[in-house]
């Protein structure tokens, strides 16, 4: 084991003087661990280690693992964006199949440090989660673990509705952490408040001000319910805060997901041919590659993607064009200044839909149609775009809000769903404004029933 462990310490010396010295990479710092799969797998389900409980975590870790025991597939590296970055190796992987993985991650870690999107992403936020998660902890042994958990589904259900432009356009204020019972003082004006401000104010629960229809319609949906639900508890803004924060670390990891991993590929590929590898670790590397850098069949594969769209990039503009391209864009702006016609044919991309509930059926294979469609698909994270409109509807603290429809019906049920868990975290009636089949609708949740117009 120790001899394996040096030829790999050696490896990543070798790995690191190529990507550096040689390709021009600037790679943070980065830590590697070898893992069994009980824990790479644990650490691919949280995404972050340390993170707080919760049971779809734990139900994406049981799909991950059983897919792996059966050999379906295998995660062969998981990489956390931080200063320094942390890789993890499994512990079965090959000398070659690690050299690969590290040439890979090393990547990757280029691409967090210099990546625009980047920039302003929590670094310490492996800290960050495991302090979350400590918190979270103490109010399920304050609370009660169902209650909190309960509160979490709901919180969850929202948590990809966070405007990705958060930083630029709102002061980072966060909720005050729930504190100890505050003393009572008796006010002069305190026959002018309800019997219900009274009670809030001696239990200390915070009342949120009113919040009448915002400046511009609210993209960031967890923001908004945190800072103006009327009910939420000082707990309860604070694990929405919590959760908010490491939304944000995750948002350019999914804004990037096809030029980060394509910008992988291509070094991964390129340091591995300047080893010295025998013959047959240069097959066995070759069959790797391919794995990692082909087309999937009913789905788009990020790595081949990126990878093709980046050696396109090079091979019209230049070698130093990669890099600019690398620090400035994301997936949206990747994909709609550089992939073209030619790509989209020799790549054989297309569209297709479900007709008639019944059949796949390919719809169009125009170039522009396909690009745009790529585009959409990528746009918002590929979630329904929804911002709210008013936050005192019907001057009664009633929450409205608006779903910009760009072509995709919402699904009902699931809408309906989701519905009630705002209404959880907002604790007046909800309503939801929407297209379906073309005809303009709105659906309501009071608490008890919904209702549809």
């Amino acid at each position: 084991m120790d001899k394996e462990v040096k030829a790999l310490e050696q490896a990543l010396e070798q790995i690191w003087d190529i990507a550096t010295k040689k390709f021009g990479l600037d790679p943070f710092p980065t830590h590697f661990d070898i893992v069994p799969s009980t824990v790479m797998y644990e650490v691919g389900s949280y995404a972050l280690p340390g993170r707080y409980s919760h049971w779809t975590f734990g139900k994406a870790y049981h799909r991950m693992k059983t897919m792996y025991d059966f050999g379906l597939s295998k995660i062969y590296e998981v990489v956390i964006n931080a200063n320094p970055s942390y890789a993890f190796l499994l512990d079965t992987n090959t000398l070659l199949q690690n050299k690969l993985v590290i040439a890979h991650v090393l990547g990757h870690t280029d691409f967090f440090k210099n990546n625009a999107y980047f920039s302003r992403t929590n670094r310490r936020m492996i800290d960050d989660a495991a302090l979350h998660a400590t918190r979270i902890n103490e109010y399920e042994f304050k609370y009660g673990r169902k209650t909190v958990e309960q509160f979490l589904d709901a919180v969850l259900s929202i948590e990809e509705h966070i405007d990705p432009d958060f930083f630029i356009k709102k002061p980072r204020v966060k909720p005050e952490r729930e504190t100890t019972k505050p003393s009572v003082t008796v006010g002069k004006y305190d026959d002018l408040l309800s019997l219900d401000e009274r009670g809030a104010r001696d239990t200390g629960k915070l009342i949120a001000p009113v919040a009448l229809q915002p400046e511009a319609p609210e993209k960031d949906l967890v923001w908004y319910l945190m800072q103006h639900s009327p009910t939420l508890e000082p707990w309860q803004r604070d694990v929405m805060s919590m959760i908010h924060d490491e939304m944000l670390y995750f948002v350019p990891q999914m804004q990037t997901k096809v030029a980060n991993e394509g910008w992988a590929s291509i070094w991964h590929s390129r340091i591995m041919r300047e080893l010295d590898l025998n013959t047959e670790d240069h097959l066995h590397f070759a069959e790797l590659h391919a794995g990692v850098v082909s087309p999937q069949r009913g789905q788009m594969n990020p790595y081949y993607l990126g990878y093709k769209i980046f050696e396109d990039i090079e091979r019209r503009f230049g070698y130093d064009k990669m890099f600019e391209v690398r620090e400035l864009d994301n997936d949206v702006s990747f994909l709609r200044n550089y992939l073209t016609e030619e790509l989209c044919e020799d790549l054989d991309l297309f569209v297709f839909e479900l007709q008639d509930e019944e059949d796949w059926t390919v719809t169009e294979k125009r170039w522009e149609r396909v690009r745009d469609q790529l585009v959409a698909n990528l746009t918002n994270f590929g979630f329904p775009y929804i911002v709210v409109t008013d936050g005192d509807y019907r001057r009664n603290r009633e929450l409205y809000l608006t779903h910009r429809h760009e072509g995709t019906d919402l699904d009902v049920r699931y809408a309906h769903k989701v519905l009630e868990y705002v209404y959880q975290l907002w604790g007046r009636p909800v309503h939801l404004a929407t297209r379906v089949d073309d005809d303009e609708s709105v659906f309501h949740y009071d608490g008890a029933t919904h209702s549809d117009d």
